[in-house]
């Protein structure tokens, strides 16, 4: 099997077990434990938990240690979390479904850094937009199938039987890893600074970067609005638009349908466009966005929103196509990790604050405020591309040495 290849395999087992635990474990906490809106909450939060805390760490884990073998121990990992999610719901025991929960959301954290770090050194820098759209491809596929496929499974056999398939996944993923070549860990220049100092360093990079600090900016404005949406688009659906349940996932569901475009158009557009296009597109796109919510109470039906959904997809996944690839080539092989570890922080650190600045603004001044509040972060994440060194960034730049 050819390295890219069996990373693929990897994604997509990985993705599987992700996505399926997370659509599976609201409705095994309901249905089998008989949770509560408070426990559901906790439990959710134990799951979303692993992505703030553990990033850092391991970003530096990735650039300490032999990326397979990180790989290996991280799809294990989430192997056994979702065998023990099964043995929680057998025995009704909600601690154990959160700790499941944390394990599995802390396996995926770990191998999402370890393969985008690792894969400049599987295929040539001049491959790597056309890799990268395959490997989100394959994710925004899986996250579009997962909530349907486990709500399936709950329907007519249990809810479990989500976490059954999630471990199946999850075990394709190992032995597609275990096809890895197997390779030393980074190599650093001089001695190696301590587990704090070398996190420090990561951050200081980016920070240091123009490309990489514009990236980031764009990103945590970016997802500050994308989860302020997401927290009041249940109100503005049902509410305002006077949606029933079916039309709003309907609606909805065309955030899958872009993403999906997005990283099927991805490979063609990295090759037609230079990179500033696509970079100042995914984020301005998002703004014309939503200006479609804002209208949509003038209209009826699901269409105008879902054509905002829609956008707000395929812009930001060619956008997250080409920045993966930009962030790829400008790091040095030896601060992969670290570096990618800064940036998710930041972007899962701001995703809680644009969700409760929303609802609260929502809850005060009414849901068209809020809506405005997410067109102003889009418009800076914009922004952020516009007055930094990617808006001038005519060709990919030269990859970065070791």
């Amino acid at each position: 099997m050819k390295p890219f290849t069996a990373l693929l395999g990897a994604a997509a087992g990985t993705h599987t077990a992700d996505q399926l635990a997370l659509a599976t474990l609201p409705l095994t906490a309901t249905l089998v434990l008989g949770a509560g809106p408070g426990t559901l909450g906790l439990l959710i939060a134990a799951q979303s938990a692993a992505w703030l805390l553990l990033s850092l760490p391991a970003g530096a884990w990735v650039d300490r240690y032999p990326r397979r073998n990180l790989l290996v121990a991280a799809l294990g990992l989430g192997f056994i979390a979702c065998l023990a999610a099964v043995a929680a719901a057998a025995l009704n025991i909600a601690v154990l479904l959160g700790v499941a929960a944390f394990a599995g959301a802390a396996g995926t954290v770990v191998y999402v850094l370890t393969s985008v770090s690792l894969l400049p050194s599987l295929v040539p820098p001049a491959d790597l937009p056309r890799a990268n759209a395959r490997l989100e491809l394959a994710r925004a596929v899986i996250s579009l199938a997962a909530p349907f496929v486990a709500g399936l499974l709950a329907q007519h056999l249990s809810p479990t039987w989500g976490y059954a398939l999630a471990a199946a996944g999850a075990a394709l993923a190992v032995a597609c890893v275990l096809a890895l070549p197997k390779a030393p860990a980074p190599a650093t220049a001089g001695p190696r600074p301590s587990f704090v100092q070398s996190i420090k360093v990561g951050a200081a990079f980016v920070m240091a970067h123009p490309l990489l600090r514009g990236i980031g900016l764009c990103a945590i404005f970016w997802n500050f609005a994308f989860f302020a949406l997401l927290a009041i688009w249940a109100p503005l659906a049902l509410g305002i638009l006077k949606l029933d349940p079916a039309a709003m996932g309907l609606a909805q569901s065309a955030l899958g349908a872009g993403l999906i475009l997005g990283a099927l158009t991805a490979p063609y557009s990295s090759r037609w466009l230079p990179p500033l296009v696509t970079l100042i597109f995914g984020p301005a796109i998002s703004v014309v966005g939503i200006a479609l919510f804002l209208i949509a109470p003038q209209s009826s039906g699901p269409a105008v929103p879902a054509a905002g959904f829609f956008l707000i997809g395929f812009g930001p996944m060619l956008w997250a196509i080409c920045q993966t690839t930009v962030r790829q080539l400008v790091t040095p092989a030896h601060m992969q990790g670290r570096v990618n570890a800064t940036i998710q922080t930041a972007t899962y650190g701001v995703r809680p604050l644009g969700a409760l600045a929303a609802g609260a603004l929502a809850a005060h001044s009414g849901v068209e405020a809020a809506l405005v509040l997410v067109a102003v972060s889009f418009a800076l994440s914009t922004l952020a591309i516009v007055v930094s060194p990617l808006a001038r960034l005519q060709a990919m730049p030269a990859p970065a040495g070791a």
